[in-house]
């Protein structure tokens, strides 16, 4: 509500200090918030009347709700959440062996428009505050019957363009009184933001960082993802391995398949030698379908052929396994109305042609 601040965002302890109250309530408060999933502060019972209209006089508790729910086949779930001033973002569930993976957003929209990724077909709107993102965490923590065993910056938005934000979300999910994750289950993608990358190495965590690639050399990448004309791949693969230097971890390179643009064995030999001597792993992954690409997809044997290829060159690689593609929560295929609020009509939707994503917004 306007006036407010996020609760989730502000240091309890002092704010209940100021009210005169004992210091075990900041306990309560934050587990109620963290553990319990509180939504307002009328659900925390075991604090007196009093303080709960303190609290409520001053703070909210959550700014995001469900708007909508999909599952897949697969059990994958995909969240349509409303955020306070009406706008939309997505946010996923990816069920695993040992619990859950959330797949957060950090921006409404994203200004890069990578060619292959609908999430930024309608441009950018705003960012996504601390609390916003940490209500996305909570709300996908409610709905995971196992709890949360990961989570993954890969939703709408580029991450480290939100970077004050989306960090001070992180550490608030790793703190013990927070969401107790380790900061190794935690994965912030790029599209190749530099400069959040070198802020990334200086960062005293352990989160796993993952840049998508797509392409071995820079005119492929440009036309595909327009971020590569700021950051030229020279450049982004310098910042990874001083970033590898510095965090002595290893940086995850995520390569999407595109049937005659990327996936020939030749792109892979040239792809092992742009990361040669460098500390990675590569993570091959199928083109998912929507309507704003118009590229072809690959076969798994295709991928499969092109993992060889590059494990025959020392590089090691993955093929991802696609999850949720028929509830449209597949890798790229996030997007519904992230500009619309719920009561603008909708756009009319259109065909991108390959070069109308190299469009850079600034």
């Amino acid at each position: 509500m306007p006036g407010k601040r996020d609760i989730k965002t502000e240091d309890v302890a002092r704010e209940l200090e100021r009210l005169g109250e004992r210091s075990f309530r900041t306990r309560q408060v934050r587990e109620w918030i963290f553990k319990h999933g509180a939504a307002g502060f009328d659900e925390m019972r075991n604090l007196p009347a009093s303080l709960r209209a303190a609290l409520a006089a001053r703070f909210v508790v959550r700014t995001a709700a469900i708007e909508n729910r999909t599952e897949a086949a697969d059990g994958t779930r995909r969240f349509t959440l409303r955020l306070e001033d009406g706008h939309l973002v997505e946010s996923v569930l990816i069920p695993m062996p040992t619990g859950w993976t959330a797949c957060l957003s950090s921006q409404v929209g994203c200004r890069w428009r990578c060619g292959f990724c609908a999430s930024g077909a309608r441009g950018f709107a705003r960012h996504l505050s601390t609390g916003e993102i940490l209500d996305e965490a909570l709300l996908m923590q409610q709905e995971a019957p196992r709890g949360l065993r990961n989570v993954v910056f890969m939703g709408i938005g580029e991450p480290l363009d939100n970077y004050d934000n989306v960090l001070a979300a992180v550490r608030v999910m790793m703190a013990a009184d927070g969401l107790g994750l380790g900061a190794r289950r935690v994965t912030i993608s790029t599209c190749g933001v530099v400069p959040g990358i070198e802020r990334l190495a200086r960062e005293a965590l352990q989160v796993k960082l993952a840049v998508s690639l797509n392409a071995p050399e820079d005119e492929r990448r440009t036309k595909l993802m327009p971020v590569n004309r700021k950051w030229p791949l020279k450049v982004l693969i310098a910042a990874c391995r001083r970033y590898t230097e510095a965090t002595k971890r290893r940086v995850t390179f995520e390569y999407v398949l595109i049937g005659g643009f990327n996936d020939h064995p030749d792109d892979a030999r040239k792809l092992a030698t742009l990361l040669e001597g460098l500390r990675c792993a590569v993570n091959l992954i199928c083109l998912n379908p929507h309507e704003y690409q118009p590229h072809q997809g690959v076969s798994r044997r295709t991928a499969y052929h092109f993992r060889s290829v590059l494990e025959h060159a020392g590089v090691q690689a993955t093929v991802r396994r696609s999850r949720g593609a028929d509830a449209r929560a597949a890798c790229g295929q996030l997007r519904l109305q992230a500009l619309e609020r719920p009561s603008a009509p909708s756009a009319p939707t259109a065909s991108v042609p390959p070069d109308a994503s190299s469009a850079m917004m600034e």
